[in-house]
């Protein structure tokens, strides 16, 4: 529990949740792009709860959810789950997918690893 891939709609309600914090659910209907049902809503904050990425607590008559990942986990685990299906565990072959269909180039490869070892995040 917890290391499980978020669906699209389910990444939009988590964004909405990091962005505003503890939230009810006609809170994150609101700070959705599209509209969607109040059932809908509440149909997948729960099922979020039950994946572990929120909780919830009573707060008078209704639920407020808030997040029990950070968005940097689950961004990590998304981005794993990516490299793991489509590109065999190799990161490597990720970034040389990139390149190759020039999402990305050698330049801004360089660029980053000299930002990531200025910042500390260099292993």
């Amino acid at each position: 529990m917890g290391d499980e891939v978020l669906t699209k709609l389910e990444l939009q309600i988590m964004q909405v949740i990091w962005r505003r914090g503890a939230s009810l659910v006609a809170d994150v209907q609101e700070g959705l792009e599209q509209e969607l049902a109040y059932t809908t809503v509440q149909t997948v904050l729960n099922i979020l709860v039950r994946k572990g990425k929120l909780k919830r607590e009573l707060e008078g008559r209704a639920f407020a959810y808030s997040s029990a990942v950070s968005e940097e986990k689950a961004l990590g685990t998304a981005v794993r789950d990516l490299v793991d299906r489509m590109f065999g565990g190799s990161s490597e072959e990720l970034v040389m997918s990139l390149i190759k269909s020039r999402q990305i180039d050698a330049k801004k490869i360089a660029e980053l690893s000299r930002r990531l070892e200025t910042e500390g995040g260099g292993k």
